[in-house]
């Protein structure tokens, strides 16, 4: 089953277009909508290495629409984001980041900060909120499993939030044109995976109970 997705992905990615489903689906046979869901959600890992492309910018548009469908309390919709595929940018602040960690450079294939991502999502929430880091999650996830079904990797990078507070780094944060009372909480890289897909880490079941 995974290696049948992983050539689905792989073609998918070739081809730039919006996936469907993989698996046990038949060339034939048309997923249901179950089917399809599940297998996302099943499927998708973290990735940690992409090609130099940008995402298109539709297909950012379509995972951000995702997003911003996610549930919020009384629908408040607490969130500010900011996709960013500029290369300038996204190497300006990879020139920050080395300054404060030299080390990070000597790593294999290095290109940037942002594990090699050449589209990086900003998600800010309000400083005050008490559902806003929640709800941000929400439409986080819901980002990440859009650009899954797609043939688009991600992972969620949150080492870069203090990178961007630093003083360094200030004139990024301010090109984010973030609201007033806002505070970064997470960038997402997304990508076109240029890796082996990993496998899923074991799962530990016997935190969940039925009463």
């Amino acid at each position: 089953m995974r290696k049948l997705f992983k050539s689905v992905i792989a073609l998918m990615v070739a081809l730039s277009a919006v996936g469907c489903c993989a698996s046990e689906c038949g060339p034939k046979k048309e997923c249901s909508k179950e089917e399809a869901v599940i297998e996302t959600i099943m499927t998708r890992r973290s990735i940690r290495s992409y090609k130099e492309e940008p995402v298109c910018r539709e297909q950012m548009a379509k995972i951000v629409e995702c997003g911003i469908y996610a549930p919020s309390a009384m629908n408040m919709q607490p969130w500010a984001v900011r996709v960013v595929d500029s290369k300038e940018f996204i190497d300006g602040v990879t020139a920050v980041a080395l300054q404060q960690n030299p080390k990070m450079g000597e790593q294999e294939g290095f290109r940037n900060f942002f594990r090699n991502a050449p589209t990086v999502v900003f998600v800010a929430c309000p400083e005050v909120s008490y559902s806003g880091e929640y709800d941000s999650g929400l439409l986080s996830q819901n980002m990440m499993l859009a650009a899954w079904s797609m043939g688009v990797g991600s992972c969620c990078l949150g080492s870069v939030v203090p990178v961007m507070a630093s003083e360094e780094a200030k004139p990024y944060l301010e090109m984010l044109q973030l609201p007033e009372g806002y505070k970064l909480l997470v960038a997402i890289a997304f990508g076109y995976p240029d890796c082996e897909i990993p496998e899923a880490p074991e799962r530990d079941a016997t935190k969940v109970m039925f009463l």
